[in-house]
């Protein structure tokens, strides 16, 4: 599947909006048959281009009202250190995003979500500064969350498929 078609780019912006549509309701609102449909899906899958479906779920609802955002510095840049303070972070449910980053005073960025401040402190001073190699740990408290989603910008996509056609 080297290049997406819009019925292609119609599956995976309607499955982006809602996964649990059924192929039947998927295939109607793409104008396809459901036959087809299952297949170019299948294809999507196959490709790479749909690498799961979740159950996205409310962070207050379950009483995790607090999102912290939490950049560390490593004292030295070698791919066991990095290893070894990964496969920690691994360990940890409360860590929801671990990001290598570059153009900072940060060597990685983390979000983490827990119920409170007494969680988080038990996180940061128990965990996160116990691990070898970890010299900064700098925490910015998100106040109110303006954007959210889940959603890949295809319009990308589009305009890429239009110039190249």
């Amino acid at each position: 599947m080297e290049k997406l078609d819009r019925y292609d780019l119609h599956i995976l912006e309607l499955l982006q909006k809602d996964a649990s549509l059924s192929n039947h309701e998927l295939a109607n609102q793409i104008g396809l048959s459901p036959s087809p449909c299952s297949r170019r899906i299948k294809q999507l899958i196959d490709a790479g281009y749909i690498s799961k479906q979740v159950a996205l779920l409310n962070p207050k609802k379950l009483g995790l009202s607090l999102t912290v955002f939490v950049l560390i510095g490593m004292d030295r840049h070698t791919p066991e250190r990095f290893d070894h303070f990964q496969s920690i972070l691994k360990k940890h449910p409360e860590v929801i995003e671990c990001c290598l980053i570059t153009g900072m005073d940060a060597d990685y960025q983390l979000k983490v979500i827990v119920p409170d401040i007494d969680c988080y402190q038990k996180f940061l001073l128990g965990t996160l500064t116990r691990i070898e190699g970890v010299t900064s740990v700098r925490s910015c408290f998100v106040l109110n969350q303006i954007i959210s989603k889940t959603q890949m910008p295809l319009n990308f996509i589009t305009e890429q498929s239009k110039e190249s056609s």
